[in-house]
């Protein structure tokens, strides 16, 4: 099961995608999990979101943890999974009901699509599905368990 988990071909392409995403999504889950980045914290977050505090809990780890498992390429198929999770449930709730664009050009008070989820779900969906890449503690970890095994 771990093995399948980790599995990931030396590919930099995926590299370039995986930490590009935990790039993007670390100041978000840090808001919600830190209060950095004029965020609410942990305790404010999960009483906030929609769902209650269970909902929050696993929002804030989904983006926190696992933007900083994306980074590292540790766990990256288990840190893509949550944040397709948690974009879904952003849609879902929160955007689908102001349309596709982001909307800031137009009228700055507007209410944001959901356009940057899709974009979110597009990566993650390449790390779920192929795995971390190159320059990944996953590949370190799967190169290492097939030399073990041989």
């Amino acid at each position: 099961m771990l093995r399948k988990l980790i599995a990931t071909p030396d590919d930099y392409a995926l590299t370039i995608v995986r930490v590009l995403l935990g790039v993007v999504m670390f100041p978000h889950g840090a808001q919600k999990a830190l209060g950095w980045f004029h965020g609410y914290g942990f305790n404010a977050t999960i009483h906030h979101l929609p769902g209650g505090p269970v909902v929050g809990t696993l929002v804030v780890l989904a983006e926190f943890v696992g933007s900083i498992g994306l980074i590292l390429g540790f766990l990256g198929r288990a840190g893509a999974f949550g944040i397709i999770a948690v974009m879904l449930g952003a849609i879902a709730l929160v955007h689908a009901p102001n349309g596709f664009f982001m909307n800031w050009f137009n009228d700055p008070t507007a209410k944001e699509g959901y356009e940057y989820h899709l974009l979110a779900i597009g990566m993650a969906a390449a790390v779920l599905i192929r795995g971390s890449g190159a320059l990944s503690v996953d590949r370190l970890l799967f190169s290492h368990d097939r030399r073990r095994a041989r």
